[in-house]
């Protein structure tokens, strides 16, 4: 057990987790500059046609509202994936919205993509003076109010945040998996998502002329196997760069938490552990289907090395944490890179 855990367990478990989460964020931008002098840890890695640092990122999720990209990258993250960014500003769901399970190193969230909107992280990514070779992603999802069964609508929703956002990306990520707007997962259904991810590739390549910007996706670990495969041949047939596998989880499993405090923090994705299993297959399915043609981000329970060498051997390009770096602190990065320098898949 590391100086962190004992710290977390024993003090930080006693705090909000979103008070916490917006203490530790403040400073870990404070600790930023000693943080660089450290260096990158890991291998370059070629992916999307581009060069990642090293294999680990951080998933969509921390950084809702790109104010820290480069000290989060400062901690060894190669690159790092901001937002839910949505076409319009919204506030989220009513606090409480954030929980821990430490029992099953798990987190359960229903925060609602709050975020500061498509034009405010535009402009804040205009202002931002850019260290070093990290890799920007850019996670866009849809607006609580739109309706998700107005086609129309939730096109235009992605069309604009894909307009504002994609000059300033290195790749750019269609979110149709997270649990926590209404509705938002029925874009998986390959009828619909199809026609929004081909909006949001004419959308990019306008916003974007003279550079062409990977286009992922991003979904569950609840899709039945049959609809994972679907979303793998739509992938290779529109011409997409990559997906990511996968989002939290509304399974609550397998716990070890007892049920009562597991159902007292009510609706939300579960991230963590408990996610393992699950994530580690959805990637076998999808390696195995779209063979080498796609980029794919292992992403889902990731927290040791052994954890990270599973992923990669189960046919993940780049890795993706959130969860375990919440549990087991700003070392972790470090620790996973280094244990799987030199592993490709």
């Amino acid at each position: 057990m590391t100086l962190y855990s004992l710290l977390f367990d024993h003090g930080l478990t006693r705090i909000d987790p979103e008070t916490a989460h917006h203490l530790g964020f403040r400073g870990i931008r404070v600790a930023a500059p000693a943080l660089r002098a450290l260096g990158r840890p890991g291998d370059p890695v070629e992916a999307l046609g581009l060069t990642f640092p090293n294999v680990l990122g951080l998933a969509a999720g921390f950084d809702k509202n790109a104010v820290g990209i480069d000290a989060l990258a400062a901690l060894g993250f190669g690159h790092v994936e901001i937002g839910t960014v949505t076409g319009e500003a919204q506030p989220g769901n009513p606090r409480p919205r954030l929980f821990r399970l430490p029992r099953d190193r798990a987190v359960v969230n229903r925060m609602g993509f709050n975020n500061d909107g498509a034009e405010v992280v535009a402009a804040r990514l205009e202002r931002r003076a850019r260290r070093g070779d990290t890799v920007l992603g850019v996670n866009i999802g849809k607006t609580k109010v739109v309706p998700d069964d107005d086609q129309a609508a939730v096109e235009a929703d992605y069309e604009k945040s894909a307009r504002l956002l994609t000059p300033h990306a290195d790749y750019l990520v269609v979110n149709v998996s997270s649990p926590n707007t209404p509705g938002l997962r029925n874009l998986q259904s390959v009828e619909k998502l199809e026609p929004l991810l081909q909006r949001v590739r004419r959308t990019a390549d306008e916003a974007c002329p003279r550079r062409r910007v990977p286009l992922l996706v991003k979904i569950a670990p609840d899709l039945a196997d049959d609809d994972v495969l679907a979303v793998a041949d739509l992938a290779l047939a529109i011409g997409l760069d990559g997906i990511i596998a996968t989002n939290t989880t509304i399974s609550r499993d397998g716990l070890r938490t007892d049920a009562a405090e597991v159902g007292r923090t009510g609706a939300g994705g579960l991230s963590g552990r408990p996610l393992t299993a699950r994530a580690l297959d959805v990637t076998r399915m999808l390696r195995q289907r779209v063979g080498t043609d796609l980029t794919l981000i292992g992403v889902g329970g990731i927290t040791t090395v052994d954890d990270a060498r599973a992923r990669l051997d189960a046919g993940a390009d780049l890795l993706q944490g959130y969860t375990a770096f919440i549990y087991e602190g700003p070392l972790w990065p470090r620790r996973i890179i280094k244990g799987v320098k030199g592993v490709t898949r």
